[in-house]
């Protein structure tokens, strides 16, 4: 089986992904550069892995790092408002030690939630092309691929997380219904397990590898996850996700009333429960 070492060695790769010049060079500016009131902070200037347990069964899928947030803290939606929102929400329902976020450092601790994103670099004007989308999405492949076993349910913020999220959940495993659903707040969607090929007594005998000893591959930056075997067949079997869509934790979001604490409440208590996690019930 898969675990915490695992997915710890995942995070290590991701840290050290250099694949979109774009991202590098933005990222690795901003973190020269700074902004004014944390000049005398070090940024943390890379990639942003994800964050929380290995055997979450609650996922939250974001957009990407924000410049001075994520990529000055290294540590996803941390140090910047819509985090503020963001885990002050999950502490009002029970799925976080406490309800801010301000360092890598500072005693944060998430039950059964996991968070992480599509894009792991903070880009330019918080707007990912679709090419590092799409570059991106092996990480967010495989992280899915090795939660398998105890993932129930997934939170995804916003429509490009959507749009990110759902083809990641098909190539890891999940049925994505036809024809794809379309984002809204609220929305739910429940991800089938795709049933397992069997193994014939053929394949054993004509010598058919099986999907580990098939990967041998030693990765590079451009492949990110190539060095990763897929799962072996006796952990792969595991439910079907909810999937459950929300506005994103936004500053243009949240100062303007789109999503409100209450709303943000709402949805994480939901897909709390769908993952057999127990919620605080949500406070008006």
């Amino acid at each position: 089986m898969y675990g915490p070492a695992d997915l710890a060695g995942l995070d290590a790769r991701i840290a050290g992904c250099r694949a979109c010049p774009r991202l590098v060079a933005w990222r690795e500016e901003v973190a020269v550069t700074k902004r004014a009131a944390f000049a005398d902070q070090t940024y943390w200037g890379r990639p942003v892995p994800g964050f929380g347990p290995a055997d979450a069964s609650l996922l939250v899928v974001g957009l990407a790092p924000a410049a001075h947030g994520g990529n000055r803290t290294g540590r996803m939606f941390t140090g910047d408002r819509s985090g503020d929102v963001l885990y002050a929400a999950l502490h009002d329902v029970g799925l976080a030690s406490q309800g801010t976020s301000v360092s890598a450092d500072d005693g944060l601790e998430l039950y059964g939630v996991r968070v992480t994103s599509p894009v792991h670099c903070a880009p330019p004007a918080n707007k990912p092309t679709p090419q590092e989308r799409d570059t991106c999405r092996p990480w967010l492949v495989r992280e899915l691929e090795l939660l398998r076993p105890t993932l129930r349910a997934a939170v995804v913020l916003g429509a490009f997380g959507w749009q990110a999220a759902l083809p990641a959940f098909a190539e890891a495993g999940w049925t994505v219904p036809r024809p794809r659903p379309t984002f809204a707040h609220g929305a739910r969607v429940t991800l089938g397990r795709r049933p397992e090929p069997e193994r014939t007594d053929a394949d054993a005998d004509t010598g058919t590898r099986t999907s580990t000893e098939a990967s041998t591959n030693t990765g590079t930056d451009s492949d990110p996850v190539s060095a990763y075997p897929p799962e072996p067949a006796s952990a792969s079997a595991s439910a079907s996700v909810e999937l459950f869509g929300c506005f994103h934790v936004s500053q243009r979001n949240t100062f303007t009333g789109r999503l409100t604490p209450e709303m943000l409440r709402e949805v994480l208590s939901a897909a709390a429960e769908s993952a057999g996690l127990t919620p605080r019930s949500p406070r008006g």
